[in-house]
This record gives structure tokens, C-alpha cells and sequence, in this order.
């Protein structure tokens, strides 16, 4: 077969499937270890693995590698899909579709659909905000000065520390940095008079984590429509994670039982912990 002819074959596109499949079933186990500090670290902890994974080189070559497999996923996910109803135009007269496969497997593309949306919203919600919005809050911390309390910006570790107050909702205040000759170049960074920087601060992605589920009009909403993709990722991965290791040739009687029960009890366990963190936030948290 032709090279060309190869790696536009169902073939091909299911290997691809696969690997990609597989990639982000580690990327999902990576990522839920890193959440799941905010059930059981501070917000310092999460605040410093959100950094750690935006500016540690290797980690953004993983994030640029995973947005890849993403899109490649969906994209040969649907194509697949499209050829497939195109190889079978006209249904067979007697199809009970219930009892030769398993309803995941029937509804891949209506799943994945479920969790595209999912991923979009999530990083619109969380990934946006933490890169792009100008208005993100800074870490803080409350100390006693001149026998009161206030709320001082944090620093990134190793970067000086003053005392820069911030307003209730983590945000620096105009006034005060003009006060002081200071300026704000960046969410996180204040200069002098002479463009030297004298603070740069932590984002704070626990918090706004914890307000978007914790919020009085949507909060609720949001923990059950999170709850619910986790719901339909377990589907999913119910299918797919099997699914993966043949399409790869892994189909082996002595093994084949031991991928299949690790590939259901995956497809529950990292699901139902990602479920967890937003149900803690909404309901346990204080």
C-alpha cells in the first residue's frame, strides 16, 4: 500500500485514535494528581503547582503536545465517525445493536462531542482567566500591622516579598501603587519611577477556582454540569481505553482480561475523583 494511500486509511486514523487516546489518559492522571490539591493541600500548594506548570519549559512542551492530541483526537474522532456511516449507508433489517456492543461504544462521537464542549468551557472558565485576564487576583495573605489586619500580595518563590496590600478581591489598587511611585506593568508585576521591578506576585488560581464554584447564582450549576462531564469521560473512557490497546494489535488472551478490568476501573476511579474536587468546593469547603 502506498504511503499516501496508509495514512489516509481507517487504519491509520485508528492508530492515531489510540495514541492520542492513550497520551491524554496520562495527561488526565497528571492533571488530577495536581487538582486534587485542593482537597488536600493549602492555596499556597496549588498556587505554586500552577506556576511550576506554567513557566517550567518542559511542562509547556507537554501542554502544547496535549492541545495537539486534543484537537488531532476530535478531528480523527469525527472522521472516523463520517466514514464509518458512509461504509454502512443502509442498515441491516435485523440490527439489535443493544446486544452485539455496549452503548459507549454506539456513542463515542455523541460523547466526545460532550466532552470537546466540556474542555472548551473548562479552559475558557480557568485556563483563559489564568493566562489573559488583567484582572486576575494575586495571591495574598493577611498580616497584622500597626495593630490591625490586612491583605498583603504574596511573591513567586525566590522573588522578593514586600508588603504590598491588596483590595478585597485580590487585586492591587491604583491609588495606593501612585501613592508610592509604583506602577503595575503587569498583573503580577510592579516597577519603581525607574522601571525596576520591586515585586512580582503569584496569580491566584485557587481562589478564583474556588469562588467560580462556590458562587450564589451558579455555583451549584456548575459543580452538577462538572459532576455530569465527569459522568460522560467515564463512558467514554469505558470504551475507549480498551479500545485503544486493540486497535494498537495489544489483543492477547493472557492479558486482555487484565487491560479490560484496568482500562473499567480507570474509567471510574479518575473520573469520580475529578468529580469530588468541585463537590468538596461547593459543599465542604469554608
Amino acid at each position: 500500500m502506498a504511503k499516501s494511500a496508509f495514512l489516509k486509511s481507517s487504519i491509520a486514523k485508528k492508530y492515531w485514535m489510540a495514541l492520542t487516546g492513550l497520551f491524554l489518559c496520562l495527561f488526565l492522571v497528571g492533571h488530577l494528581i495536581g487538582n486534587l490539591q485542593l482537597i488536600f493541600a493549602d492555596a499556597k500548594a496549588f498556587n505554586d503547582y500552577a506556576v511550576f506548570m506554567t513557566t517550567n519549559p518542559a511542562v509547556k512542551i507537554l501542554s502544547y503536545l496535549t492541545y495537539a492530541s486534543i484537537i488531532f483526537h476530535a478531528i480523527d474522532g469525527i472522521v472516523l465517525t463520517v466514514q464509518n456511516q458512509k461504509a454502512r449507508p443502509v442498515k441491516y433489517a435485523m440490527n439489535k445493536p443493544s446486544k452485539n456492543s455496549m452503548w459507549a461504544s454506539r456513542n463515542m462521537a455523541v460523547l466526545g462531542t460532550v466532552i470537546l464542549i466540556f474542555i472548551v468551557t473548562h479552559m475558557v472558565n480557568f485556563w483563559a482567566r489564568m493566562h489573559f485576564d488583567e484582572n486576575m487576583p494575586l495571591a495574598s495573605k493577611e498580616v497584622t500591622n500597626m495593630g490591625g489586619t490586612q491583605k498583603v500580595a504574596v511573591g513567586v518563590l525566590g522573588s522578593p516579598t514586600p508588603m504590598v496590600p491588596v483590595r478585597e478581591d485580590g487585586t492591587l489598587d491604583p491609588a495606593l501603587l501612585k501613592q508610592y511611585n509604583l506602577k503595575q506593568v503587569h498583573v503580577t508585576t510592579i516597577v519603581d519611577e525607574k522601571g525596576e521591578e520591586v515585586f512580582k506576585g503569584t496569580k491566584d488560581l485557587h481562589k478564583i477556582t474556588v469562588d467560580f464554584f462556590k458562587h450564589k447564582e451558579y455555583g451549584l450549576i456548575a459543580t452538577l454540569l462538572y459532576v455530569f462531564s465527569m459522568i460522560v469521560l467515564g463512558f467514554h473512557l469505558y470504551h475507549g481505553f480498551g479500545s485503544a490497546f486493540q486497535s494498537l494489535g495489544a489483543n492477547n488472551p493472557k492479558y486482555n482480561k487484565g487491560i479490560k478490568g484496568f482500562g473499567y476501573a480507570f474509567a471510574i476511579i479518575v473520573p469520580a475523583l475529578f468529580a469530588a474536587i468541585p463537590l468538596y468546593i461547593h459543599f465542604l469547603l469554608k
